[in-house]
């Protein structure tokens, strides 16, 4: 089983100077490598299709609608689900001290995620995106090996960083991260892109509400 993790909005809590309302992480799994692979395959074609170079990233905010509809239409025939929760950063709903720093927020956030995916993780290889603080990455690491191995069981076999450049299913996790984040803060073309992948949902929270 493989699993792919990336975010949507920031983990800033500065709304009136641009912080995102929402932080939104997404987890993408598939239960077959194979799957994954041709999944994988799907995504470079797709960059011969749409004649863009073979390093290009795909990445959901900056992607033109065009770019989103093809994207989420090539991926939407392979068996991969997802689960995400989408932090409501709202002061006047989200208390205690601790949200107020971004390290300790990101790995609520993902903790949280892991939690509700753990019944449909067995002995899976999670990626991460490399990009941002090293060191904050290896604890986040860390972190989610521990929170998971509480309660029994071995739902995660090892945790893996990779640049979203370089893998085409952590940019999948992105545009899953980026659907759910247009949703929750109601954009009136989400639900154009969600209807593409809805039958991939497994679950997504929104707290607080």
């Amino acid at each position: 089983m493989l699993a792919f993790i990336d975010e949507s909005g920031d983990p800033g809590r500065k709304l009136d100077r641009g912080s995102s309302p929402f932080f939104t992480v997404a987890m993408v799994t598939f239960d077959e490598n194979e799957m994954a692979a041709a999944c994988d395959e799907r995504i470079n074609l797709l960059r011969y299709e749409l004649s863009l170079p073979k390093e290009y990233e795909f990445h959901f905010t900056s992607n033109s609608r065009k770019v989103r509809l093809a994207f989420l239409e090539a991926v939407a025939p392979y068996e991969f689900f997802y689960h995400a929760f989408a932090l409501n950063k709202d002061p006047d709903k989200l208390y205690g001290p601790g949200f107020n720093f971004k390290g300790p927020l990101y790995k609520y956030v993902c903790g949280l995620v892991f939690e509700n995916a753990k019944p449909y993780l067995a002995d899976a290889t999670v990626i991460i995106d490399k990009s941002g603080d090293r060191e904050f990455r290896n604890q986040l690491a860390v972190y989610l090996r521990r929170k998971m191995k509480e309660g029994g069981g071995n739902p995660i076999r090892k945790v893996k960083m990779e640049e979203s450049r370089k893998n085409n299913l952590v940019q999948l996790a992105d545009y899953v991260a980026g659907v759910t984040n247009r949703c929750v803060n109601n954009k009136p073309d989400a639900s154009m892109y969600r209807r593409l992948i809805a039958s991939r949902e497994i679950q997504v929270r929104v707290w607080p509400t």
